[in-house]
C-alpha cells in the first residue's frame, strides 16, 4: 500500500515546503517511486480541478467537494504505482474552512470523511512546530511584504476560551471590516482602513486567504 505522507506547519514559512522537497529527493534517491504533491498543484492535478474551479468562482470550496476530489485521488494513487506520496499539505482549505463559513459539524463530518476517502492509502501526518513571527517573517521575505496582510494573529490562543480567541480575532479583523461596521468616535473612518487605504474588497465580499499558504 502506497505511504502517503501529508505535511503540516505551524505557519506559512515554517519549512515544510523544503522539507517535501528534500525528503522526496532522499526517498527517490534510496529507489523509492515517489509522487511529490507540491502545494499549489491543488490548482492544476486533475483530481481537484472541481475544488479549483469552484474557489475561483466563489472564494469557498465546500467540503462535499473537497471530500470528493480527496477521493478521486485516493484512488488514483495505486493505479500510479508510487511507493510513497509526499504531499505539501494535501488539502490545503482545511484550515481555512471556518473563514469559508463552514461549522464545526461540517468540519467534523468532513475530517470523518476524508479519513474514509483516504483508505486507498497509508496516512502519515508529519506537523512542523516553530516559532509562528519568525515562520512568517521568513514567509514574508520569501512572498513580498503585503503579503502579510493577509494575516492576523492571535497570541496565546491555546490559553484563551474560545470567546477570548473570538474576541481578538475580531479586534484584528477591525481594519478590513471597518467600513461595514456601525461607526464609533475615536474609530477609523468607515470609508478607510486604519493605514488609510481603502479597503481591497468590495462590501458584501470575502477574501479568502489563499489557499496554499
Amino acid at each position: 500500500m502506497t505511504v502517503l505522507v501529508s505535511v503540516w506547519g505551524a505557519a506559512p514559512g515554517v519549512g515544510k515546503s523544503t522539507l517535501c522537497a528534500g525528503l522526496s529527493r532522499s526517498l527517490a534517491g534510496a529507489g523509492l517511486r515517489v509522487d511529490h504533491f507540491r502545494e499549489e498543484e491543488i490548482l492544476s492535478r486533475p483530481q481537484f480541478a472541481a475544488v479549483a474551479e469552484e474557489f475561483g468562482a466563489t472564494g469557498a470550496v465546500g467540503p462535499e467537494t473537497l471530500v470528493a476530489a480527496t477521493a478521486r485521488f485516493g484512488e488514483s494513487v495505486p493505479a500510479h504505482g508510487d511507493d510513497v506520496v509526499i504531499a505539501d499539505a494535501l488539502v490545503p482549505f482545511v484550515p481555512t474552512l471556518p473563514a469559508m463559513g463552514h461549522g464545526e459539524e461540517a468540519i467534523d463530518a468532513f475530517m470523518t470523511d476524508l479519513a474514509s476517502v483516504l483508505a486507498p492509502v497509508r496516512p502519515v501526518v508529519v506537523f512542523l512546530d516553530g516559532d509562528t513571527g519568525t515562520a512568517l517573517s521568513r514567509a514574508g521575505e520569501r512572498e513580498g511584504p503585503k503579503w502579510l496582510d493577509w494575516n492576523v494573529g492571535v497570541d496565546r490562543a491555546d490559553e484563551l476560551t474560545s470567546g477570548e480567541v473570538l474576541g481578538a480575532l475580531t479586534q484584528g479583523l477591525k481594519p478590513w471590516l471597518a467600513p461595514w461596521l456601525p461607526y464609533t468616535p475615536g474609530s477609523p473612518t468607515p470609508l478607510t482602513r486604519p493605514d488609510g487605504n481603502a479597503p481591497a474588497t468590495p462590501p458584501g465580499a470575502v477574501r479568502p486567504c489563499p489557499p496554499w499558504t
